[in-house]
């Protein structure tokens, strides 16, 4: 079992930082969805500083006037730290805690902060592990200078940089080490992956938005019994189930992380082994909070995540979720999908035809058969009973009429 590193406690009143770079940024519903971010990891955001500017301040992340309104900010409010909607360089984390006399934190220590807390499972633990040493380790560096002052007594730089050296090779050491560990889960992934596929078992992978309510419809889908909360990446750890359609045809729905904004890049890394489920299913259930005003841009992230890791080419059924939030019916659209739904995972409505429309998706990718079956052949019945979906079956008296759905696998196996 992996050992998470603990993070310093993130703490309780913080100011948010934020730089728009053009007038068609989304700056502020970033900082918005940082500061519930914040409020996820328990912490709560007082202020929300914008600046407007070409570019990323390489140094300092922002400029030197908002640096001084923000550092009047914190004395004046009496936060306890600063939040930046992006992920800081080592130089610019230490140049603004200089600057700013408090505690700096990106989004993306918030982020792998929740995720510490979130992990249940060995693989998600050895996961998070591994996104924060990465993390951590770019930035052992940068506080060269802030281990050197530990203490301020005589002698404290010399124990400060022995102990920064001893700090990167044991990070170092031990991302080695949790590598190997989720390379060993990994191929015990692929082992259950060939598994599904000898039964030939069809995999419907959920995705979304974190908090678009995967965890919702696997529920009450299957009664999974995955928690539920209103809050983002309020699960982590994949949960697959099984989900006998009315047909009696049986599909394996995979749960997988929910995607964000700003996705640290050392997270999709190691999260790669779980998002790739969705790379190995049959069909990609899209799972949309269509109460969400910024469900479009949610929709494009999602998209792009799946393309950055070359999921394409794949059934898409779009659900657009949360219908009961909604005061009155909207035009919902989306144009990657091969069809859209509107239901309430939480109610219950919709999925009827959700299992219909998984049927017919799972049909379109099997072969019709319509024929006569000698007595003598009957075991082909069964293997048509196992994999396909049997529709008509009537005894005649020089064989068996079956018509039928039959996997391409075992078309050949049924008809010679």
């Amino acid at each position: 079992m992996s050992e998470m590193i603990e993070l310093d406690e993130i703490q309780e009143k913080v100011i948010l930082i934020g730089v728009c770079l053009n007038d068609e940024d989304d700056t502020r519903e970033s900082l918005e969805e940082l500061a519930d971010l914040v409020k996820t990891a328990g912490a709560e955001a007082i202020a929300t500083v914008v600046q407007n500017r070409e570019a990323i301040h390489a140094g300092t992340y922002i400029g030197k006037g908002k640096i001084e309104e923000t550092r009047e900010l914190v004395e004046e409010l009496g936060a306890t730290g600063v939040v930046c909607d992006d992920e800081l360089s080592p130089a610019q984390l230490r140049n603004l805690e200089e600057q700013l006399g408090t505690k700096v934190m990106d989004r993306t220590l918030v982020i792998l902060d929740i995720f510490a807390k979130r992990a249940t499972t060995s693989e998600g633990k050895i996961q998070v592990e591994l996104a924060q040493l990465k993390y951590s380790l770019a930035r052992l560096v940068g506080l060269r200078s802030s281990l050197s002052r530990l203490g301020g007594g005589i002698g404290t730089r010399g124990p400060g940089e022995k102990k920064l050296e001893m700090d990167r090779r044991l990070a170092k050491e031990r991302i080695s080490q949790l590598k190997r560990e989720l390379a060993e889960v990994e191929r015990h992934r692929e082992v259950t992956r060939s598994q599904r596929s000898k039964k030939n078992t069809p995999v419907a992978a959920i995705v979304g938005y974190t908090n678009a309510g995967k965890s919702t419809l696997l529920n009450t889908l299957t009664g999974a019994g995955v928690l539920e909360e209103d809050k983002l990446f309020a699960t982590l750890d994949p949960t697959t189930r099984m989900l006998e359609l009315p047909s009696k045809q049986q599909v394996l729905l995979t749960d997988t992380v929910g995607f964000i904004r700003k996705l640290p890049h050392h997270l999709i890394e190691a999260f790669k082994s779980t998002l790739l489920e969705a790379k190995y299913s049959d069909i990609i259930i899209h799972v949309v909070d269509a109460s969400n005003p910024q469900m479009e841009k949610q929709m494009h992230i999602v998209y792009e995540t799946l393309d950055s890791l070359g999921i394409k080419d794949k059934p898409v059924l779009t659900l657009f979720n949360k219908q009961d939030k909604l005061e009155e019916r909207i035009i919902l659209r989306d144009f990657r999908a091969d069809k859209i739904l509107h239901i309430s995972a939480k109610r219950g409505e919709g999925l009827e035809e959700l299992q219909a429309e998984l049927e017919e998706l799972l049909r379109q990718q099997n072969i019709l058969v319509e024929r006569l079956f000698p007595y003598d052949e009957a075991g082909k019945i069964q293997i048509i009973r196992k994999h396909g979906e049997l529709l008509e079956e009537e005894y005649k008296n020089d064989g068996i009429y079956v018509k039928a759905y039959v996997p391409v696998q075992y078309y050949e196996t049924v008809v010679k």
